[in-house]
């Protein structure tokens, strides 16, 4: 067995470009933990400051970034949008020299998890930098049902704020100094896929962004025209969530606004496709699908390849 005696040996490098901006200090230093030598370990800890941050580890005297074995950097991000302090999640490859294209990726209506960070770290690994934004704020992540659609309904129903909140986490994603700024992309799941929409709705200046069973309703519909980037809408065709009426009306929100978009959408697949935690039962209106995740992931995959040309 060891004991990882950690105290403060760790540093925290902000990078901005406000040269009055505060630099960092740690708000939750990581704990000292035993493990059996050769076992994994996870080490997290808070910083406040002018964000973004990076984090070095000192081991044994010995500097390391924090990256995993696979050689993916990792780190908990702090943010602010005006006074409200937000918590991301950033995933690089540190094998991969240069700048990259960066995706920003957005949470379903239960905040930002774990199942949005293996997101994250799945496109790390496919060559992008990733961040997931946080919407709601930090520590606010609903565990129920009721809570989950307190929040999201409070953001859906002030698309304003929804959009105000998402560009927070997109300007955060250009600073990263690996991100290539002139290719980036938002992906969005559930409430998340209509934050994108959103995203792409203020005309913010982005290659493309991705809907994973996102709502399409808009209270503005007219705002498609300022649509600059492509769209691609990955849809649950029994999804009971999106009525025919507003699948159309999307639709026709395109069409007019001439916006370059693409709906695929997937028979026998409900909502929350792509979550094996929402299970199997699509009479529930949310399930899982292995076919509609592993196809939309390659149609993900396809769209990336044409807008970061």
């Amino acid at each position: 067995m060891a004991l990882i005696s950690l105290g403060s040996v760790f540093g925290a490098q902000a990078q901005t470009d406000n040269a009055l901006g505060q630099p960092p200090s740690a708000s939750q230093p990581p704990t000292n933990q035993v493990v059996t030598t050769g076992t994994p370990l996870t080490l997290t800890v808070s910083v406040t400051g002018s964000a973004p941050f990076t984090y070095q580890w000192l081991v044994a005297d010995t500097i390391r970034d924090a990256h995993d074995a696979d050689g993916i950097h990792t780190a908990n991000v702090e943010y602010k949008d005006g006074d409200v302090v937000l918590e991301g999640y950033l995933a690089y490859s540190t094998e991969k020299p240069g700048k990259r294209p960066g995706v920003l990726v957005i949470h379903q209506w239960k905040g930002l998890g774990e199942y949005e960070k293996s997101r994250v770290e799945m496109l790390a690994k496919m060559g992008y930098v990733a961040f997931a934004a946080d919407i709601y704020g930090k520590g606010i992540r609903p565990q129920d049902p009721q809570g989950a659609g307190a929040q999201a309904g409070k953001y859906k129903s002030d698309r304003e704020l929804l959009r105000k909140r998402v560009t927070a986490g997109l300007n955060v994603l250009r600073n990263f100094e690996q991100t290539d700024t002139k290719h980036l992309a938002a992906i969005g799941y559930c409430f998340g896929g209509t934050t994108v929409l959103e995203l792409a709705r203020s005309g913010a200046d982005i290659s493309g962004v991705v809907s994973f069973h996102g709502g399409l309703d808009s209270p503005k519909p007219e705002d498609g025209k300022n649509i600059k980037c492509k769209v691609l809408v990955l849809h649950g065709a029994d999804d009971p969530f999106n009525s025919a009426q507003n699948v159309a009306a999307f639709e026709n929100e395109m069409r007019g606004a001439k916006v370059d978009w693409q709906m695929v959408q997937y028979g026998g697949a409900v909502h929350s496709f792509t979550e094996v935690a929402a299970g199997n039962d699509n009479s529930k209106g949310a399930a899982y699908n292995e076919k509609a995740d592993h196809r939309s992931l390659d149609a993900m995959k396809q769209f990336f390849a044409e807008i970061f040309q």
